[in-house]
């Protein structure tokens, strides 16, 4: 048994910032799990540019950004334990396994969930046909390439508009690679402006919106995807099929946070998010336990994983250097309303709140002009104007102390069409 004051699984930047940010708090004894075999999660394999404008106030490469927080470890009273994995938690105990001490346990005053997400497969999307070789997912193709340095394939076709699917597009044309097309059965793309607008636009590659794959041809290799319109309940339309020779079929059909551990620990998942239901300090609905990054929900800025998983380890600094006696008052539970897919965190007590919390959502579609209306017991407590929302690009709001102070026991958030 290892004993440690904060035990935090997943050493990707959710992990690292949330374990530099409880020791800056003062937690002496930090205990990293990770079951790769180095730091930085899927960072490592996203050489591209653009990370850590918002963090670092520069432009910096997957990799570079890991390593700002690698470094940051370096100093003592934090133990990376790699090639280990997280098997369950159960009272702040982490059963672990690895090749070189077996199995272990690490009893922690505190615990960080910081797991990160997977990609959807094949599977729950009903991709037709029975052919593996050739079919891959956007981020198993970006390892190969970016790591192992094997390009997996010449002619290639997309099916989805997630960023990481755009990224790859641009990619695997600068190694020479023919990308076809991207199709995406939604009518509006789900990556962010700029990633659509440098990845796609600049390279010719077109993007057919409200379309998915309808057939895949080829024995022992895709030899050729079709790809048809869908109409408003996504069930193709007879007549409009496009049909592509290629030898590859990309997947970018959104991420799903890896929430095994979580679920099978009992603490409570929202499922509109698929992560576990937070307060505004993180913390789950088991005490002394924590989520934060892409294990809670997808971001699409590793900036904003960052902060957030920071202000998760100075919660669970607080939690741990009080004795675990934090107290709460009467929490405010935090609703979707119309045009709003999920809010985070999903609860508040105004009595932990210093000066103000910050709300996360996403909008269910694109809205030229908008206004965020903040609503409890029927009144408008607060009003945020946005000129241009879309549901690839995750939204905050911020509510101060006073805000909070006049809300009941409810608060719903909606976004509403305006024409100014």
């Amino acid at each position: 048994m290892r004993n440690c004051e904060l035990a935090i699984i997943g050493a990707g930047p959710a992990g690292l910032a949330a374990a530099v940010a409880a020791r800056e708090a003062g937690v002496k004894d930090i205990v990293i799990i990770e079951r790769d075999g180095e730091p930085g999660g899927i960072l490592n394999q996203c050489i591209h540019n653009g990370f850590g404008l918002h963090r670092f106030g520069e432009e910096l490469s997957g990799p570079e950004y890991a390593g700002r927080y690698i470094d940051m470890l370096a100093g003592g009273g934090i133990e990376l334990k790699l090639g280990t994995m997280a098997l369950g938690i159960e009272n702040k105990t982490v059963s672990v396994v690895s090749e070189s001490n077996g199995f272990e346990q690490i009893a922690a005053k505190a615990v960080i969930l910081a797991m990160g997400c997977r990609e959807r497969s094949r599977g729950p999307i009903f991709v037709p046909g029975d052919r593996g070789s050739g079919v891959f997912s956007a981020g198993s193709a970006q390892r190969y390439l970016n790591i192992e340095g094997y390009l997996v394939g010449k002619r290639v076709v997309i099916l989805g508009s997630g960023d990481i699917g755009l990224i790859m597009a641009r990619r695997m044309t600068l190694e020479g690679a023919k990308v076809l097309a991207v199709a995406e059965i939604m009518p509006y793309t789900n990556g962010l402006s700029r990633n659509i607008a440098q990845c796609l636009n600049d390279f010719d590659i077109p993007l057919y919106l409200s379309h998915t794959v309808t057939k895949v041809i080829g024995k022992g290799r895709v030899e050729g995807i079709v790809i048809s319109q869908v109409d408003g309940n996504m069930k193709p339309i007879p007549g409009t099929e496009k049909q592509f020779e290629c030898d590859t079929l990309l997947l970018s059909v959104g991420l799903v946070p890896e929430n095994e551990l979580t679920r099978a620990a009992g603490i409570d998942i929202d499922r509109r998010t698929n992560g576990a239901s937070v307060g505004e300090d993180m913390q789950t609905s088991q005490e002394g336990v924590f989520a934060c990054g892409n294990v809670l929900h997808v971001h699409d800025l590793v900036d904003y994983v960052s902060a957030e998983s920071e202000r998760a380890g100075r919660a669970a600094a607080k939690y741990i250097l009080s004795g675990g006696n934090a107290g709460k008052g009467d929490q405010i539970t935090l609703l979707n309303g119309g045009n709003v897919g999920y809010t985070v965190p999903q609860r508040i007590d105004p009595a932990n709140v210093t000066d103000s919390v910050d709300v996360f959502f996403r909008v269910r579609k694109k809205i030229a002009k908008a206004e965020i209306a903040v609503i409890s017991n029927g009144e408008k407590i607060a009003s945020f104007k946005r000129s241009f929302l879309a549901p690839g690009e995750m939204q905050k709001i911020t509510l101060t102390k006073a805000v909070l102070e006049r809300a009941g026991g409810e608060i719903t958030v909606s976004a509403i069409e305006t024409e100014a």
